[in-house]
């Protein structure tokens, strides 16, 4: 699943838990300790932990054990913490954010230091403890957070692969983790799978995007296809852009069924959890489609009833 899936209040829907230079894990010097940036991180993964308990997370949340749920809605939390401090806290504050839930991040993995002050970070605990949840996922997280604060166009697809791997990937592996089910042959499986969820919702999302100033259509296939910049703002997508969205649709359904076999190598609820992921792509792709491809008039949503019938299509057939 992807980091903009926390965004949704369709328990099926696929995300970016799926919306950034630098490598992962980089310094945390610039403003990590500094109070008015911990007291501007407690309000925000406060009302980041507030929208968890309110709005469902899309591993059909309420019908899990209460230990999954737990783990899972902690995930949730920190996802969507990650997600506020880049989207909406205000520009100018939103790096020395991300720092200081990084810092916190590592007081929690570091034993017998400090323990961590947010209580996003530290509602975590029990998961990467129970679990045995490494930092990385979570440090990608937050490093896709700060590329999108400079990054906003992206040439080639290999490079928004690259994003993927930072804003999608370690969802679907921490995910795993929850589960017990954590391995190098799943986790694989599990990034193709949420590489294409992160896909699907940035071609869903094409005109909220472009009004937050981010193409995620790479620049070699709008040209390829004859798209311009006046194109993408059109009030409805003329014929070059239904193509381009068509092949991309193309391009991400592959993915996600390259991945899907992943579901027939989990049992019980992780199993049912997963298989959710991929009826959520899947659901999302169609309705793209049925769209006529046409992303700029409205966002296509799946219905609800396609969703049901492609997640019990995944679990019984494994993929």
């Amino acid at each position: 699943m992807t980091r903009d899936a926390t965004r949704s209040e369709d328990a099926s829907a696929p995300g970016a838990v799926p919306r950034r230079g630098g490598g992962a894990g980089a310094s945390t010097a610039r403003g990590g300790g500094a109070g008015a940036s911990t007291d501007s991180a407690r309000v925000i993964t406060a009302e980041a932990g507030a929208k968890a308990a309110d709005e469902n997370f899309p591993v059909a949340l309420r019908l899990l054990p209460g230990r999954y749920r737990r783990h899972l809605s902690a995930v949730y939390g920190f996802a969507r913490s990650a997600d506020d401090m880049g989207d909406e806290a205000p520009p100018d504050e939103r790096l020395a954010l991300l720092d200081e839930l990084e810092a916190d991040l590592g007081r929690l993995y570091r034993p017998g230091g400090e323990g961590p002050r947010l209580p996003v970070i530290q509602a975590l605990a029990p998961a990467v403890a129970q679990c045995a949840i490494p930092a990385q996922p979570f440090l990608d997280l937050i490093q896709a957070n700060r590329q999108d604060q400079v990054v906003t166009h992206y040439q080639t697809f290999d490079e928004l692969l690259g994003y993927c791997r930072l804003s999608a990937n370690p969802v679907g592996r921490i995910v795993l983790y929850v589960f017990g089910a954590a391995t190098p042959a799943r986790e694989r499986l599990s990034d193709l799978v949420c590489t294409a969820l992160q896909l699907a919702e940035h071609w869903q999302d094409v005109a909220e995007d472009l009004r937050a100033g981010r193409v995620y259509l790479p620049a070699e296939d709008l040209a390829g296809h004859g798209v311009t910049a006046a194109d993408l703002a059109a009030p409805s997508a003329p014929p070059q852009v239904r193509a381009l969205i068509a092949a991309e649709v193309r391009r991400a359904a592959g993915l996600l069924d390259e991945g899907a076999p992943i579901v027939g190598t989990l049992r019980g609820f992780a199993r049912a959890a997963v298989a959710g992921y991929v009826a959520g792509g899947r659901a999302a792709l169609a309705a793209i489609t049925a769209s006529g491809c046409d992303v700029l008039a409205a966002t296509p949503r799946p219905r609800k009833r396609r969703v049901a019938a492609e997640l019990l299509r995944a679990y019984l057939t494994g993929r």
